[in-house]
């Protein structure tokens, strides 16, 4: 089964609709899937729903999708790097469902393990819990979460070989798991794909089973906020 395409143009290559659902990968900037992003701008869909932590910001990363006015619905947990993010939800063009960000995590990850739902106390007696079903275990009230599945996954990678064993780097690993589980396709794009057998089979993240097509691609890596001191 080929696994490896030559561009993200190719590698969506009739995944995308109108309407769909789409986990991405990504906290903040880091290790989002940057190539793939763009693809989906280029390519027009609209009235998306995204799964993500966040919306990058304003003119990179997810944000680019708001621009482009194709973005319905977020499921996230944190908007406060995005103008245009916020502007959107004030005016009533974007839908927003907040979520705790181990909430998201625990989500998306019940959906790639075919859990449809759990039990959570994060969250209770705030919005979040609001029209959710509740239920006591020994004396505590916890507020049920639906697991994720998604039409689509998108998420970023250091190093796969051409099987998808996907290997992540430090922080960057960050939601991309989840999310590649949770998708009923998943698409990653890596910054090297290496020959298979090279990789240590105890230093892979993420097997290779759950991707379905791949892309080595080209990273800009912005930093979200630049902090330095004086010399």
């Amino acid at each position: 089964m080929k696994k490896v395409y030559g561009s993200a143009k190719e590698a969506l290559d009739g995944l995308l609709r109108d309407g769909m659902l789409i986990a991405a990968g990504g906290f903040g900037l880091c290790g989002i899937p940057e190539n793939l992003i763009a693809a989906i701008k280029d390519s027009g869909v609209k009235n998306l729903t995204i799964a993500s932590n966040n919306a990058g910001v304003d003119d990179f990363g997810l944000g680019l999708l708001l621009q482009g006015k194709q973005v319905s619905k977020m499921i996230s947990s944190y908007v406060g790097e995005n103008d245009l993010f916020m502007q959107q939800y004030l005016s009533g063009e974007l839908e927003i469902e907040f979520n705790p960000q181990g909430t998201l995590a625990e989500r998306m990850r019940a959906g790639g393990a075919g859990i449809p739902g759990f039990y959570t106390k994060t969250g209770v007696g705030t919005a979040v819990a609001e029209g959710k079903e509740h239920k006591e275990f020994d004396g505590e009230t916890y507020i049920l979460e639906r697991g994720i599945v998604a039409d689509l996954s998108i998420v970023k990678a250091w190093k796969a070989d051409d099987t998808g064993n996907l290997v992540f780097r430090k922080t960057a690993r960050n939601f991309n798991p989840p999310a590649a589980t949770c998708g009923r396709v998943c698409v990653a794009e890596v910054e090297e794909i290496v020959p298979r057998g090279s990789l240590d089979p105890d230093n892979i993240h993420l097997p290779g089973i759950y991707v379905h097509r791949l892309i080595q691609g080209n990273f800009e890596k912005r930093i979200e906020q630049r902090t330095t001191r004086a010399a």
